[in-house]
């Protein structure tokens, strides 16, 4: 199949292919006599893969080191879980700062008056200026 038959197959678009290929996440797949990149059933499993990964939100140098795992057959499963189990960690220390964020921004928009008058301790937060 050709790049586009296989980022609808997989769910990683042509681009992100592409730029997985350039950094070395996939290695080069084989090509027509035109110079088209062709993929098979493994290298749309591949793109799953690292589709997956991502939207559990690995980072990419991350994402390199579980595939690194998924083809190794003599693998400790226990190296996975560790991966994982940071992932968790960092997911829940992202979490605990969006919270943090949304907090802040609750208390803005509840001291915001949001009438006519140009006073906005929003705009004035975010300028650094403390109301």
């Amino acid at each position: 199949m050709n790049i586009g038959e296989a980022a609808s197959a997989s769910g990683v678009s042509a681009k992100m292919i592409r730029y997985y290929e350039e950094t070395g996440l996939i290695p080069p797949v084989g090509r027509t006599a035109s110079g088209y990149r062709t993929y098979g059933p493994r290298d749309v499993q591949l793109l799953r893969f690292i589709r997956r990964a991502r939207d559990l939100g690995f980072p990419m140098d991350r994402v390199a080191e579980l595939l690194a795992l998924w083809r190794d057959r003599d693998r400790a499963s226990a190296d996975v879980k560790r991966l994982a189990a940071a992932q968790v960690a960092a997911l829940e220390t992202r979490i605990r700062e969006m919270e943090e964020m949304k907090a802040t921004l609750q208390h803005l928009v509840h001291a915001c008056a949001g009438d006519n008058r140009p006073d906005c301790p929003i705009l004035a937060d975010l300028g650094g200026v403390k109301a």
